[in-house]
């Protein structure tokens, strides 16, 4: 495929929003005069705050309605907090909210095995899903995790019998 240019006045719409006099952003652009088309509706009450409740350091208040299903807690609670101290805009933010739901999965399974339950991962991962859906994909994790069983179980042998 070649770079051809084209003449923009055959193109429907070229150039719509270079008329400053049909600019349709203008009425919300133009905020000097009050015509009430701002908030002129009065907050709603705030949620109470039942659980722990994590709030970006860029807003002064915390949102009228939070969620409280899952509160903090543990390890991946840790990573949470930490990861809050930081604005949204730099990496360490969201890379810890990751790591923090990576981890949180981890004490999903050990607080499961604590009560007596043997989690179906393959389900709760929707492998069924997968298996419908992405085939290759599939195949691949499949791989790749019995690779990694593999090698540790290689790696575990060489160890013992250097012990030897």
């Amino acid at each position: 495929m070649r770079n051809r240019p084209i003449d923009p006045s055959t193109v429907p719409g070229w150039g719509v929003d270079a008329d400053p006099q049909n600019d349709p952003t203008y009425p919300m652009r133009d905020i000097t005069r009050d015509d009430s088309r701002g908030m002129n509706w009065t907050r709603p009450p705030k949620q109470p705050a039942r659980v722990e409740v994590l709030t970006s350091i860029e807003y002064k208040a915390r949102p009228a309605v939070v969620g409280t299903a899952t509160p903090p807690r543990g390890v991946s609670g840790v990573i949470r907090r930490q990861a809050f101290k930081y604005s949204e805009s730099q990496w360490a933010h969201w890379l810890m909210l990751m790591a923090a739901d990576r981890v949180n999965v981890v004490e999903g399974v050990v607080d499961d095995l604590a009560r007596g339950r043997v989690p179906n991962v393959p389900a709760e991962m929707g492998a069924r899903a997968e298996l419908a859906h992405n085939r290759s994909g599939l195949a691949g994790k499949l791989a790749l995790t019995g690779a990694v069983i593999g090698l540790g179980i290689l790696v575990s042998r060489l160890a013992r019998a250097e012990r030897r």
